[in-house]
């Protein structure tokens, strides 16, 4: 029970120790507070939360959302190839990026990815 107890004591002096140095060391000034600020979307957080919002910027991150999620539906079909059927995995994969082949074809056909006309 006292060799946890030191263990855990001496833990929390050096976590407190490297925390303390890092404040110490790292540059905060007074000139920081832009970078510290929040910033998104490229609105500024101080001024009006009433200004335009740029649609194809919003269609643009959807869809880099849809995809992203793509690739993580789509990386478990790789680890559990070896435990099933291996035309069962080859049809529900292939039907999987055929939606979404459909979608992007259809996002690519609608203009949508187009950032500029």
């Amino acid at each position: 029970m006292l060799t946890m107890l030191s263990s855990t004591l001496f833990t929390l002096t050096i976590v407190s120790a490297i925390m303390l140095l890092s404040s110490i060391l790292s540059k905060k000034t007074i000139m920081d507070r832009e970078k510290m600020s929040p910033f998104e979307c490229g609105f500024d957080p101080k001024n009006s939360a009433r200004l335009p919002f740029s649609l194809r910027f919003f269609l643009i991150a959807v869809i880099f959302l849809i995809f992203d999620v793509e690739i993580t539906l789509l990386l478990p079909l790789a680890s559990v190839a070896p435990f099933t059927n291996i035309f069962s995995w080859t049809y529900s994969g292939l039907f999987f990026l055929l939606i979404l082949l459909f979608g992007l074809f259809y996002e690519w056909w609608k203009g949508a990815l187009e950032w500029a006309h």
